[in-house]
């Protein structure tokens, strides 16, 4: 079936070719002409690849002598616009993004740590991240040795005897809330030429930049608060230009980039960021202090609670995040699987900075690869749990603890 279409190119001599049904099917309202106008929102760009008018064009952007795309493995316009406004929030002078949190962590592994050097990371930190240092990292001939940073006498003393070429630590960490300063930790590194990645996602850019301090890679799980509503996942590094460049160099070999879909998701739920947080550490500061006062309870954890002293200057205000973690009293694997299963609100969930409460058991999930000595011994547990305290009342939060906490008393009552 032929008609009058046209592909819009001329043939020879001028003259255009009609084209068969099936060629316009494929080609039609595909690639229409530039337009000249903005639209208000950042479009999703799904397509895989880009053309240009002229191989000579592809060819400097190939080269990167110009801006432009090619393959969305090398760069996507709506993956890149997620990646500014990172970099606009950060502070810094850009960003890269990857497929999940995990793989922004890799990577900075990968961009500060070769074959035969040393790392050196706080044991506190995410179970996957813990992992990748203990177990990956070795397979690749890199040795992690682990150190608290808070206690800055003995980070110096390791970092001056181990000299490492990178640090790893996170501002918030997961799931103990513990703060570290990161001006000292920076300068720490710096006097032993080292690099500094920061994994922020606890904070994120509404409560503390951690470039502002020298920090060099500042890594997110953007699956978290940056997109904040459970329905993407993606992650990313904010640095420098030049390391970003390498970055990317990286990723076009390992391909974790962010979808464009994923990107899109994510920087729209950014725009809401500065309203969202506020809320979540209004929210969790409320459910933080009943915790504490709470029988039943043996320790709370929250930033909130706690006197930071000059750690405190690291947050750009008063406001301390939505993630809270405490230990039920004397509680057993039982006792916390209980509880969770007795929740109507806050959802069991491994994840975090939605919208909606989230609960997680880091015996059961987070910290699951860790062998239970090592557990106990970072301070994880079998009563602790973690709380990513949503946008919801406050009230109706701290009621449905309340209940869920009330029903393992109960149930130890009965069986003594």
């Amino acid at each position: 079936m032929e008609d009058a279409g046209t592909t819009g190119h001329p043939a020879p001599g001028g003259a255009r070719r009609s084209l068969g049904w099936a060629t316009r099917a494929v080609h039609a309202g595909q690639r229409p002409p530039r337009p000249d106008f903005t639209p208000t929102a950042m479009p999703i760009y799904p397509s895989s690849a880009f053309v240009y008018d002229d191989s000579a064009t592809l060819d400097a952007v190939f080269g990167n002598e110009r801006e432009g795309y090619v393959y969305t493995r090398y760069g996507n316009p709506t993956t890149r616009a997620f990646e500014e406004a990172i970099a606009a929030l950060e502070g810094t002078e850009d960003a890269v993004a990857f497929g999940s949190g995990m793989a922004a962590v890799y990577a900075a592994l990968l961009l500060d740590a070769r074959a035969g050097d040393r790392i050196v990371a706080a044991p506190d930190v995410y179970g996957a991240s813990y992992a990748i240092f203990a177990n990956l990292a070795p397979s690749l001939g890199i040795e992690t040795v682990f150190a608290d940073f808070r206690d800055l006498g003995e980070l110096e003393r390791t970092v001056r005897d181990v000299r490492p070429t990178l640090l790893f630590c996170e501002t918030i960490s997961n799931p103990l809330m513990r703060v570290v300063d990161l001006a000292a930790v920076a300068r720490i590194a710096a006097a032993a030429d080292a690099r500094v990645a920061v994994d922020n996602t606890f904070a994120t850019p509404y409560l503390v930049n951690p470039a502002r301090f020298g920090i060099d890679s500042v890594v997110h799980s953007a699956t978290k608060y940056l997109g904040g509503h459970g329905d993407a996942t993606g992650g990313a590094i904010a640095t420098s230009k030049e390391r970003a460049g390498r970055l990317r160099e990286l990723n076009k070999m390992i391909g974790a980039v962010l979808g464009p879909f994923e990107s899109w998701l994510i920087l729209r739920g950014m725009t809401t960021l500065p309203l969202r947080m506020h809320q979540h550490s209004a929210n969790a500061a409320r459910v933080a202090a009943w915790l504490a006062d709470r029988p039943g309870i043996a320790h709370v954890n929250y930033p909130g609670l706690d006197d930071l002293g000059s750690v405190a200057a690291i947050f750009n205000g008063n406001e301390r995040g939505g993630m809270i973690s405490f230990d039920i009293a004397e509680a057993s694997q039982d006792d916390a699987f209980r509880f969770l299963e007795a929740l109507d609100l806050a959802l069991p969930a491994t994840t975090l900075g939605d919208v909606w409460s989230v609960v997680l058991y880091p015996a059961m999930s987070s910290h699951r690869a860790l062998p239970p000595e090592r557990r106990r011994e970072i301070g994880i547990g079998d009563g602790l749990i973690r709380l990513s305290v949503g946008l919801e009342d406050a009230e109706d939060v701290i009621a449905d603890l309340d209940q869920a906490l009330t029903t393992v008393a109960m149930y130890r009552q009965a069986v003594v």
